[in-house]
C-alpha cells in the first residue's frame, strides 16, 4: 500500500512540473497562502462533483402563513431567498458579498424583514431594515463594533426588543426599537455581562423574559417588569450548576416554559409556575436532551426536539394533557429551525440526512402529512457516493466511555485505509450524525475514513460529562485522542500509521495539543482558527465574551491557572511537535484572534518545522466566502496527499 502513495505523489509532482504555473489554482487577493505546494487545476475539476452541494434553512415564516424565507446560497455566500408555495421557485432577495443567516418578519403584515449581517465575519452583526417590495435595505443599529441580535416582537407590530454591546462593547444590555424611528431607539435594561438575552414578551407586552448565560453548566432565568422597571430573578442566582435557558410565557403570564437539567444529567422541557416556584417536567421519560422546542400561538400545542446519541427526534406535545407523541415519518438526521403558523395549522422546520443536504419542510396540523418545500443541490453528488455514519465507543485512560462518529471509506479501497480524526470546538459542541458534505471526496475518492469524536466536555451526554473538562481537566480531553489513536490501532481496516488530526475553535487547540502529546502517533494536523495559548487567547478575545471563557477554560488572572496554561500550550510545546502542521485561520476572527495563529506558526518556523499557512483577509472564525471555502479545501487535500498519503 505505500508503495501506492508513493505513486501517486510522484505521478502527482510530474504533473505539476509538466503543467506549469498556467494550470495551477492562485489564491485569490484576499488570502495569505504561505509555503503551500502548487494546486493543479485538474485538482478543482475533480472536486467539483463535492464541493457545489447547497443547503437551505428555515428563516421566518409569513404572518399568513403560506410564506418563508429561507436561507441557501446561490453564488458565494448565504442569502435570504422567499418561497411562496411548497418546491417554488427560490426569489433570492438579499445580494451581499457578506453571508445573511437569519430572518424576522414583522408580525402583523409580514411588509418588511429584519436581519442581522456583519462585516468581513468579524461578527460584530448589525440590524437591518429590508422591505419585501421594494427589496431596499435599511441599517438600524449603529454600524459599528457592536453586536446586535435576539430580535422580539412586540405583538402589535409597532416595534421590537433586542440586545446590544453598544455601550461599552462588553456588556450585552437591553434596548426598544421602533424600526420605521430606529433614532428614537431606547435603552430598556442595563445589565453587567456578555451572556444576557431576551427570551420572550408577554402577550400584553408589558414582561420580558430575560436569560443570563454563564457557562454550559450554568444559566439563570428573570422577568423585567417595562413598566415599574424592576428586574426580578425568576431563578436563584446563587444555584450552580443549573440549566435554566429558552423560556417563553404559557397560556398565562404566572407560568412559562423552559429547558433545565435541573435534578437531572439531561435537559428537559418543563413548566415553572412563577409565583409558586412549583416546576412540573414534562419529558422525563426520555434519558436524552431536549435541545429547542416551539409554542404554537395559542398555546396549545408545542413541538420540541431532542438530541439522542447525535440524531434529532421530533415530538409534538397538547399542553393541556402534557401527553407527546414522534413524529416518525422524518428521516433519520438532524433538524432545526421549528416554527409554527401564527393560525397553528402548519409547522415548518428543517431536516438533513447523512446522505443528503439539509431542505425546509411543512408538516400539516391536522394529518400531519409532510410536504418538502426546497430540495438544495447536492452538486453530482448522488446518495450512493456519501458516506453513512456509524456510532463507535472507546474506553479512555479512566475508563470513561467515549463515543464518535465513524465514516467509512468507499468500500471500493481496499487495504487498511488512513485516517482523518475531525475534533469540534466549542468545547461544548457535538459531533451528530449528519452530511459531512464536500467531506465525501476524503472518503470517496482518497479512501480516507473519518472519525468526528465526541471527548469529555462535549454536549448532549449529560452534566456530569460536560464539565468534565473544566479548568485544570483539559487535558484529559486531549488523552481521551490518545485512547482513540489506540483505538485505531486496533481496527483491522484502519492503518495507525496514517492518522492526521483536523479541528477549529476548540478543535484546533486539540489538535494542536494532540499535535505535541501523540506527536508519533500521527502523520500530519491541520489547526484551523485554533487557541495556541490560552494566556494570550484569554487576554485577547472579545470583552463581551471573556468572562463567559474564562468559567470553561480558567481563569488567567489567577496565578496557578495561568501556570498551568503556560504548562500545557501548544505555543509552549514546539519542540514536541515532529509532523507536518497547516495553519488557517480569518484575519478578523472576534473569537480565537489572528495573533494566536501567527505566533503559533512564527515559533514553528522559527524551529525549523514543516508548516503551512492561510490566512483569510475578509473572513473570521471560519471561512463562510465560497471562493476562500474552495481554496482552503484544495490545499488541505494537497497538505494530505503530501504528508498523510505519500
Amino acid at each position: 500500500m505505500k508503495n501506492k502513495y508513493t505513486v501517486l505523489a510522484f505521478l502527482l509532482a510530474g504533473m505539476l512540473s509538466a503543467q506549469g504555473k498556467s494550470e495551477v489554482i492562485t489564491p485569490n487577493e484576499n488570502l495569505i497562502a504561505e509555503n503551500i505546494l502548487p494546486i493543479p487545476k485538474s485538482l478543482n475539476q475533480a472536486l467539483k462533483k463535492y464541493s457545489e452541494s447547497r443547503n437551505a434553512g428555515l428563516a421566518g415564516v409569513h404572518p399568513n402563513g403560506k410564506e418563508i424565507i429561507a436561507v441557501t446560497r446561490f453564488a458565494s455566500t448565504n442569502q435570504l431567498h422567499r418561497i411562496s408555495v411548497p418546491m417554488g421557485a427560490r426569489k433570492q432577495i438579499t445580494f451581499f458579498d457578506e453571508p445573511v443567516s437569519n430572518a424576522s418578519y414583522e408580525p402583523v403584515k409580514g411588509e418588511y424583514l429584519i436581519y442581522t449581517k456583519d462585516t468581513g465575519g468579524n461578527e460584530f452583526g448589525q440590524l437591518y431594515k429590508l422591505d419585501l417590495k421594494t427589496l431596499q435595505s435599511r441599517l438600524l443599529t449603529d454600524g459599528g463594533r457592536s453586536q446586535n441580535g435576539g430580535v422580539t416582537w412586540k405583538k402589535d407590530g409597532s416595534g421590537f426588543y433586542f440586545s446590544s454591546t453598544k455601550r461599552n462593547g462588553g456588556d450585552r444590555d437591553m434596548y426598544y426599537m421602533n424600526p420605521l424611528k430606529p433614532e428614537d431607539t431606547q435603552l430598556v435594561l442595563e445589565v453587567k455581562g456578555g451572556g444576557w438575552g431576551i427570551s420572550d414578551l408577554s402577550d400584553d407586552g408589558k414582561k420580558l423574559l430575560i436569560s443570563e448565560y454563564v457557562s454550559a453548566n450554568d444559566s439563570y432565568l428573570y422577568i423585567y417588569d417595562l413598566e415599574t422597571k424592576k428586574l426580578e430573578p425568576i431563578t436563584d442566582r446563587k444555584e450552580k450548576g443549573v440549566v435554566q435557558v429558552h423560556a417563553d410565557f404559557g397560556k398565562n403570564n404566572d407560568e412559562i416554559f423552559y429547558l433545565t437539567d435541573r435534578d437531572n444529567e439531561f435537559t428537559r422541557l418543563a413548566v415553572l409556575n412563577i409565583k409558586t416556584k412549583k416546576i412540573e417536567y414534562l419529558t422525563s421519560a426520555i434519558p436524552w436532551n431536549v435541545e429547542d422546542y416551539e409554542v404554537s400561538k395559542d398555546h396549545s400545542r408545542l413541538a420540541f426536539v431532542t438530541n439522542e446519541s447525535g440524531i434529532n427526534k421530533m415530538y409534538i406535545m397538547d399542553t393541556a394533557t402534557g401527553k407527546y407523541t414522534q413524529v416518525s415519518q422524518i428521516p433519520t438526521g438532524l433538524i432545526g429551525g421549528v416554527s409554527f403558523s401564527n393560525d397553528g395549522k402548519s409547522l415548518y422546520f428543517s431536516s438533513s440526512a447523512a446522505n443528503s443536504g439539509a431542505d425546509v419542510y411543512r408538516m400539516d396540523m391536522a394529518s400531519r402529512n409532510i410536504e418538502r418545500w426546497t430540495e438544495s443541490e447536492q452538486g453530482e453528488m448522488q446518495p450512493a457516493d456519501m458516506a453513512v455514519p456509524k456510532l463507535i465507543e472507546w474506553n479512555s485512560f479512566d475508563k470513561m466511555k467515549i463515543t464518535g462518529f465513524y465514516y467509512p471509506a468507499a468500500s471500493k479501497f481496499t487495504g487498511k485505509r488512513p485516517v482523518i480524526i475531525s475534533i469540534h470546538g466549542g468545547p461544548e459542541g457535538q459531533s451528530m450524525a449528519s452530511s459531512i458534505g464536500s467531506s465525501n471526496y476524503f472518503t470517496n475518492e482518497m479512501g480516507i475514513a473519518m472519525i468526528y469524536p465526541n471527548v469529555r466536555g462535549s454536549s448532549g451526554f449529560g452534566k456530569t460529562f460536560i464539565a468534565a473538562d473544566n479548568w485544570d481537566l483539559r487535558m484529559n480531553s486531549v488523552k481521551d485522542i490518545g485512547a482513540l489513536l489506540d483505538w485505531i490501532a486496533k481496527q483491522p481496516e484502519l492503518d495507525k500509521d496514517r492518522i492526521m488530526i483536523m479541528g477549529g475553535s476548540y478543535g484546533g487547540f486539540m489538535t494542536l495539543a494532540t499535535a505535541y502529546e501523540y506527536a508519533d502517533k500521527i502523520r500530519c494536523s491541520v489547526d484551523i482558527v485554533g487557541i495556541s495559548d490560552f494566556n494570550t487567547f484569554l487576554k485577547n478575545t472579545e470583552e463581551y465574551r471573556r468572562d463567559l471563557r474564562r468559567v470553561e477554560y480558567g481563569d488567567e488572572r489567577i496565578p496557578k491557572m495561568a501556570e498551568f496554561f503556560t504548562k500545557i500550550a501548544p505555543l509552549n510545546n514546539i519542540d514536541k511537535i515532529k509532523k507536518p502542521m497547516f495553519i488557517i485561520q480569518g484575519t478578523n476572527d472576534p473569537r480565537v484572534p489572528v495573533t494566536e495563529a501567527v505566533q503559533m506558526r512564527d515559533k514553528l518556523k522559527a524551529q525549523g518545522k514543516t508548516v503551512w499557512y492561510l490566512e483569510a483577509k475578509n473572513e473570521g472564525h471560519g471561512f463562510r466566502k465560497k471562493e476562500n471555502v474552495d481554496f482552503q479545501r484544495l490545499a488541505t487535500i494537497r497538505f494530505m496527499q503530501e504528508f498523510l498519503l505519500k
